[in-house]
């Protein structure tokens, strides 16, 4: 290929449409406009967001629903510090986001000029590759460099560029990167895990997100029904293992499935697929230290930093979760031909999730009138249509749900994961819809969350044409801080009450998109069937009990005691004013 003359604003956009790159989130700003004038022509949609962690949340939610990287892109500075919380979001979901940070020009750096951040340092550890644009003529370059890392480190990359290096010429040639397949890993170490496997008495699989990420859920289905082995979906995949499955038994970790814990807990051998294991997904729940510590434990992943990172390991293998299970697989049978269904496996399962779902369901019948928020999840997960995607924001009622989400297919649960940042939903349902158009999205949040990103970007979904369904479980608090407040804190309350929140479905219609203000579950089904087929961006404001009665578990347990006091009444801190 012959290199062409051309602008480093063209390289960059060209690079951009050589690795798929059809949206761009962002706000407008003077450091990159020479690049911007080119999106149209290149067929590259910028979507203009209220907020560029939004933006940045957008990228992620695309990049999660399509399995490609995604690019979003700020104003130098103040624009740029706005996407570090949405790109540690990616960075702990491992999700191929490539933020483009232009910065002060390449004569100012150092200088303390107009909107100057030394952004390198600022980004550094929440990316898996970034880059300053040392000359102009790399450009395309170094652009290419970022699309290949962040797609096959499978993380967010960060391409940092002088707003002076859009301008001049550079000769060059466009080309897209490829994906590299880590493939199986080690022989040794499959062989290994099949004999672990074939000698167990009550092996389990854990299915973690990179069961999504990597397309193997087939393979996945095939390995655990040849084993009659009982699959768990980690801490906020609900989507990693199908939930009408025989085998399936929902998600381990915070307010997740008991018949997960319990049937993970009878384990002698657990291997985890695509799943780093982290130390959140496996604190107690319910009163239960559920994680099988006397288990062998096989560890599967593509990055081998977190192999035995979080848990010692018997056996690890860094690979391609699709290619690997297929291999252990055809050793599994070679080991143990013709393997006979688990009869008692099975019993076993099913008996699990009849338990847990009648309990599930007592603690779901309320019938107050005001909504007790398990109840209203219990009809609001039952309204949404099979197949929709659902983003899922962090707090009390962001977790809760975590019992009531099931999902038959990859790619449908799109969540904070281990950041748990507020304000995560809105922005990666937006993300989501522009990447399934056909499928309804649906962005869950309390209010609290909601009042941080939501109502902003619903003047984006309304401009945008993006037609997402907020849905805000609105008790008038900051639910899981006011539980902690009761929970160590003898109900002393300081900061969690939000009682003068507006109605966010009248405030949805001021803005031009649909509200719905929604106080009896008895509604709940005729509202979700109306703001599905709307086709419009729509608010569902969803009036619940708050406070001690919400059936939550303590959130962050493991970072909490009651409280010890020293100081006497006669204490500043107790001095009455």
């Amino acid at each position: 290929m012959t290199k062409v003359k051309m602008t480093p604003s063209e390289a960059l956009v060209e690079t951009l449409v050589a690795e798929g790159v059809t949206t761009v989130f962002g706000i407008v700003g003077s450091a990159y406009m020479d690049a911007l004038d080119l999106f149209p022509d290149a067929g590259i949609r910028f979507v203009s967001v209220a907020h560029e962690q939004a933006a940045c949340h957008a990228a992620d939610g695309l990049a999660r629903v399509t399995g490609r990287p995604q690019a979003c892109i700020a104003q130098n500075g103040p624009g740029a510090a706005n996407f570090i919380s949405a790109l540690v979001a990616a960075y702990w979901a491992h999700s191929p986001v490539v933020a483009i940070a232009p910065e002060t020009g390449s004569m100012g750096i150092g200088t303390g000029g107009f909107q100057e951040l030394d952004q390198m340092a600022m980004f550094e550890k929440q990316t898996v590759y970034q880059v300053r644009v040392n000359r102009p003529e790399r450009m395309a370059e170094l652009t290419r460099r970022c699309f290949y890392m962040a797609k096959n480190e499978n993380g967010p990359a960060h391409l940092n560029i002088p707003r002076d290096y859009f301008y001049g010429i550079c000769e060059d040639e466009i080309y897209p990167t490829a994906r590299i397949s880590r493939g199986i890993g080690s022989k040794e170490s499959i062989k290994e895990a099949a004999n672990l496997l074939v000698e167990a008495k009550y092996p389990v699989i854990l299915a973690g997100g990179g069961v999504s990420q990597g397309d193997a859920l087939e393979q996945v289905k095939a390995l655990a029904e040849y084993l009659t082995a009982p699959v768990v979906n980690s801490y906020l995949h609900n989507d990693s293992f199908p939930a009408e499955h025989p085998l399936a038994v929902g998600p381990i970790g915070y307010c997740g499935s008991k018949a997960a814990m319990r049937t993970i807990s009878k384990a002698d051998v657990v291997i985890a697929l695509g799943s780093r294991m982290g130390p959140f997904g496996k604190l107690p729940q319910y009163d239960m230290s559920y994680w099988p510590e006397k288990a062998k434990i096989i560890q599967v992943d593509v990055d081998v930093k977190v192999l035995g990172l979080s848990l010692k390991v018997d056996v690890a293998s860094c690979a391609d979760v699709k290619e690997y299970t297929s291999e252990l697989l055809d050793i599994v049978k070679t080991l143990k031909p013709g393997l006979e269904e688990n009869k008692d496996r099975l019993s076993d399962v099913k008996n699990e999730n009849i338990t847990w779902d009648d309990e599930l369901a007592e603690w779901s019948s309320s019938t107050n009138k005001l909504m007790h928020p398990r109840r209203f999840l219990k009809e609001l997960t039952a309204a949404i249509p099979e197949g929709s995607i659902i983003t899922t924001d962090i707090g009390n009622n962001s977790s809760m749900i975590n019992s009531y989400l099931k999902f038959n297919n990859i790619r449908k649960h799109i969540s904070a994961l281990s950041w748990g940042n507020c304000g995560f939903a809105y922005g990666a349902a937006m993300g989501a819809k522009i990447g399934s158009p056909d499928t309804p999205v649906f962005a869950f949040q309390g209010d609290g969350a909601y009042g941080i990103s939501g109502i902003a970007e619903v003047m984006t979904a309304v401009r945008e044409n993006i037609p997402v369904i907020a849905v805000v479980a609105n008790n008038l608090e900051w639910g899981a801080e006011k539980k902690n407040h009761i929970d160590y804190y003898d109900n002393r309350f300081v900061g969690v009450d939000l009682r003068e929140n507006p109605d966010y479905a009248k405030l949805a219609e001021v803005m031009g998109a649909k509200g719905y203000l929604v106080d009896d579950y008895n509604d709940v089904h005729d509202v979700v069937k109306d703001a599905v087929s709307s086709g419009k961006p729509c608010v569902i404001n969803a009036m619940i009990e708050g406070g001690e009665n919400v059936l939550a578990e303590p959130f962050r347990r493991d970072a909490l005691n009651l409280p010890v006091r020293y100081l006497s009444k006669y204490s500043h801190l107790n001095a009455k004013k």
